[in-house]
């Protein structure tokens, strides 16, 4: 007469197996907790560095409207100096220049923008019309630098970060993914290790069990956590 009943499993192996199981659940529900919290992180970040890199377009698109009038002031600005010098009634700039309100070079001058005739002065200074060496244009000049493009480039580098640390967050919260699935295999190892046939397979289940919840236990403690 065949047998088919199970042998019974020790008392002490059948409550390990229960505690394990049990606890396994609540780190599954915990897993669970914490991929959900850090993709809605990874969301807000990816949404801020979506409106930061608009601002930084913006910026930048300010930066080449600045850069634009700037051009066209100096070149009619050079334009209208190398007339009066022509003329005779504007004096050839030899290291400095001071405009003249009544020649429309000094018009001119009195309207660059704020930021951009530091850079005229320092262009000025290295007596370009008869220095080879001088820089071409002020717009060669370290003293030019558009706040309106540095303003862009900082956006840009705020915003990759924000995009960089969206990626973190998705991989946090993928993280918390396989550990819950790891937790499930424990759950099924013990599960199963309870309605084993045989006294062997019980301790390799349950000994796959307490490994597989082991190992995910230290992993869940080791991982960032938010609340």
């Amino acid at each position: 007469m065949n047998d088919d009943t199970s042998p019974v499993m020790p008392r002490w192996m059948d409550l390990a197996l229960t505690v394990i199981m049990a606890l396994a659940a609540v780190g599954t529900a915990w897993a669970g907790f914490q991929s959900a919290k850090w993709s809605g992180l990874q969301a807000i970040a990816f949404a801020e560095a979506g409106a930061v890199r608009t601002e930084s377009a913006k910026a930048a698109t300010d930066a080449g409207q600045d850069r634009l009038k700037d051009l066209l002031s100096f070149t009619s600005w050079i334009g209208a100096l190398q007339e009066e010098i022509v003329a005779g009634t504007s004096p050839r700039p030899a290291g400095d220049y001071t405009p003249n309100p009544d020649e429309v070079s000094g018009f001119l001058y009195e309207r660059f923008r704020p930021e951009f005739r530091p850079a005229v002065d320092a262009w000025i200074a290295t007596r370009p019309m008869v220095n080879p060496d001088a820089p071409p244009t002020p717009f060669d000049m370290p003293e030019y630098r558009p706040a309106s493009e540095a303003l862009a480039a900082d956006l840009v580098a705020k915003a990759e970060a924000r995009t960089q640390e969206a990626h973190e967050d998705n991989q946090r919260s993928d993280n918390y993914v396989f550990m819950a699935v790891i937790l499930a295999l424990a759950l099924f190892f013990a599960g199963v290790a309870g309605r084993s046939r045989t006294l062997r397979s019980q301790w390799i289940l349950s000994g796959a069990a307490v490994v597989t919840f082991i190992g995910a236990a230290i992993v869940l403690l080791a991982l960032p956590k938010t609340f």
